[in-house]
């Protein structure tokens, strides 16, 4: 999970090394609601978006879902990182949906309040936000990636033949690990970007659920969050090798927690690229086949 004193402390550092805008820059451009450009596709499809509503057992899920404009594509459930469903998180799904796929962001936080649910962006504190999250457990997760998985498989863009994908970031991590344990059948691809919380050491930890699945995995991890749980790609490593499952595992050198959004404040574009890359190679190969 995001912590505050890490977070501030990343940011310090990046600003000294020059690596990202100031806290006065940053505060200016979110608050004239800018969003940093992502790189564009090449070859990109023309998507379809809109706003939607999806129902689930605890109420009404806001999201945002992009497709091709044409045919069918895989389908993509995206969790967010604690600041939430934001135009940063828009212009990545648009720009997967341009490479080819249907995806849906959702807010995590609809029990509470409809997005935006940080009213400053990424710039928003991290304490204000601590209770959303602290709200979700992995009852309301495994629920939810559920009704989100049913929803994706009820929409015409979606190929029924495909295998789906689910990628998270931060606290969407373990949220994405514990979608494919929910929908075992259904999800082929599981992606983390500096997730927090993927190994705990009880029973029901994200990442022991993730490896009774048949998916292939993609986990991508801060080079600070590494110092701070040397071990922890270690377990992970093990874990997925003694399910014969395939996993990507690599910690991002200079990337700091919460490097991939473009809207972040230690935004690292050459290692957010990267990570960009073996996302679409790991989707490009474990959503290939049929379902």
């Amino acid at each position: 999970m995001c912590d505050q004193d890490h977070f501030e402390k990343d940011r310090h550092d990046h600003e000294t090394l020059g690596l990202v805008i100031t806290r006065r820059q940053f505060g200016v451009l979110v608050g004239a609601g800018v969003t940093m450009m992502l790189p564009q596709v090449a070859n990109a499809v023309a998507v379809t978006e809109s706003d939607v509503n999806i129902k689930t057992p605890d109420g009404t899920a806001d999201a945002y879902f992009v497709h091709p404009a044409t045919g069918t594509a895989p389908g993509v459930l995206v969790w967010p990182d604690i600041f939430g469903l934001r135009p940063a998180f828009r212009q990545m799904a648009k720009r997967l949906a341009e490479n080819g796929y249907s995806v849906l962001v959702i807010n995590p936080f609809y029990r509470v309040k409809k997005a935006p649910t940080a009213e400053q962006g990424s710039a928003t504190p991290i304490p204000q936000l601590m209770p959303l999250a602290q709200a979700l457990n992995e009852t309301t997760q495994m629920t939810d990636a559920k009704a989100f998985i049913a929803w994706l498989d009820g929409q015409a863009s979606v190929a029924k033949n495909r295998k789906v994908g689910t990628q998270g970031y931060c606290m969407g991590g373990p949220i994405a690990f514990r979608t494919a344990a929910a929908v075992p059948n259904r999800v082929g691809a599981v992606a983390s970007f500096h997730g927090g919380g993927l190994v705990t050491d009880m029973p029901n930890s994200p990442h022991l659920q993730a490896s009774k699945t048949k998916a292939q995995f993609l986990i991508a991890i801060a080079a600070n969050d590494d110092m701070r749980s040397p071990n922890e790609k270690n377990v992970l490593k093990e874990t997925f090798g003694k399910a014969n499952l395939p996993a990507e595992i690599e910690v991002y050198t200079g990337a700091a927690h919460g490097w991939c959004p473009p809207d972040s404040q230690v935004y690292n574009e050459p290692q957010a690229e990267k990570a960009w890359s073996r996302l679409l190679a790991l989707y490009g190969k474990a959503l290939a086949g049929n379902s």
